[in-house]
């Protein structure tokens, strides 16, 4: 259409403008405001729905204004730490992956050509800090234990008694090392029992000595003295031990029943010559394999508080006139009861801290009537291991002759009816025969 057309007919047509004229009556701003609702060309009803639509639009701009101020916020932060990012950081983390992925490359590198024997090696030298951390706590040990005793004589300060504490503080800076001393309990009325020994399982003269300096193992025969001072037995034994150099004398007045005592005296007065790792007490009428005994104690070296032997639980008896009769049977609990587990007196090692330990406290130490009972007695309540070695008890042929064929050579036979070797001095030799390891065993043992 044509606008000079379209404008005749706007003219033609003309809406004529509203025009508000207050009167003078119209006094207040209520009377006005009404003044133009009524005069407005809108409908009451239009103009509140208009209202309400400015009011609601109002409302949702409102409401959307932190909606859309948070994201902006957030995206804000994140392209400003962007920005700020120091240099050197991107470096650090370059760098830090980069070490990464080589370190991943050489553990991969490392894993491919891992030789054969690297875990063997690894497992060798795992064992070789266990042995030395063993070997050290053993040290330790020991080291407290001498201190013990010396301090403990210190402070008894007695030279008398059948102790032998203040020999170990004043013999120990001359003691021996040894690896192995050996205690063969014998009597004054024995003689034909130690030669019979001397002539089967123990060495003599220069091969005696050989074997301590060689092997580190001592044999002596333990005996104290008698009642009366120097008489015909003690002069026996002198010139027995003249001939034959293999004798400890204890300061101890023999007797059968005092074996007890006799057993500390011999830990102490062994203790204070020599610094050995075991200490064995045996009988004269037991055949020992000298070379399968010092293999079995070497295997139990690195443990500092080792008591072996044959263990056993006897009954306690508590009728009198009967061998082995327990006069403390009442410490045992009820009549019919059984002794703690112990090692048959017939032959038993100590490791060196249990001989110091006796050593230490034997003024203390309760004697029962039988010897193997007062020393497992001892050592109720220490941190002890007891170890049950049945190789320690074989019985005589043909039981160790057996085993000696099948490759299980015993380290001690006896016969348990007897206590020992019924008639060693007779039958010792054919257990030798039989059932010994062979003179050259004990030469060519490595321990």
């Amino acid at each position: 259409m044509d606008p000079t057309r379209l404008k005749a007919k706007e003219n033609s047509n003309p809406i004529p403008p509203y025009k508000f004229t207050p009167s003078p009556s119209f006094t207040s701003h209520n009377q006005l405001r009404h003044h133009f609702y009524l005069s407005s060309p809108l409908s009451v009803s239009q103009r509140n729905e208009e209202r309400m639509k400015n009011r609601s639009s109002r409302k949702i701009s409102a409401t959307w204004i932190p909606i859309f101020c948070i994201p902006a916020f957030l995206l804000g932060m994140l392209i400003t730490s962007r920005m700020w990012v120091a240099p050197e950081s991107n470096g650090q983390l370059i760098s830090t992956r980069r070490q990464e992925q080589e370190l991943q490359i050489v553990s991969e590198d490392c894993a491919t050509k891992k030789k054969p024997g690297q875990e063997k090696d690894v497992m060798d030298e795992i064992y070789k800090t266990h042995e030395s951390i063993q070997s050290l706590d053993k040290q330790m040990a020991s080291i407290q234990m001498e201190l013990a005793a010396a301090r403990s004589s210190q402070e008894m300060g007695t030279s008398s008694g059948a102790g032998g504490n203040s020999q170990l503080s004043k013999d120990s800076p001359t003691r021996k090392k040894a690896f192995i001393v050996i205690g063969i309990n014998t009597a004054f009325s024995s003689r034909k029992r130690r030669d019979s020994v001397r002539e089967t399982w123990m060495p003599q003269g220069e091969k005696l000595l050989q074997l301590e300096r060689e092997k580190g193992i001592v044999i002596r025969f333990m005996i104290g003295h008698s009642a009366t001072s120097n008489s015909i037995l003690d002069r026996a034994i002198d010139s027995e031990d003249a001939q034959h150099n293999d004798f400890l004398r204890l300061e101890h007045v023999e007797g059968y029943h005092e074996l007890s005592a006799k057993t500390k005296i011999f830990f102490t007065t062994a203790l204070a010559n020599w610094d050995a790792d075991f200490y064995v007490k045996v009988d004269d009428d037991v055949h020992v394999n000298l070379g399968m005994l010092a293999t079995t104690l070497a295997r139990h070296r690195s443990k500092p508080r080792v008591y072996i032997g044959c263990m056993k639980s006897g009954p306690v008896l508590a009728q009198k006139n009967v061998k082995y009769h327990e006069p403390e049977y009442w410490k045992f609990g009820e009549e019919g009861n059984k002794y703690f587990r112990h090692a048959t007196g017939q032959i038993y090692a100590l490791s060196r801290d249990l001989a110091t330990y006796i050593s230490i406290n034997q003024p203390i130490l309760h004697k029962y009537a039988n010897e193997d009972v007062s020393l497992g007695s001892w050592f109720i309540g220490l941190e002890v291991e007891h170890i049950d070695d049945r190789n320690m008890c074989c019985g005589t042929p043909p039981d160790c002759e057996w085993k000696a064929q099948a490759g299980n050579v015993c380290i001690a036979s006896f016969d348990w009816s007897c206590s020992g070797i019924c008639k060693s001095v007779e039958k010792i030799k054919h257990v030798h025969e039989k059932c010994g390891e062979g003179d050259a065993a004990v030469w060519s043992s490595l321990f």
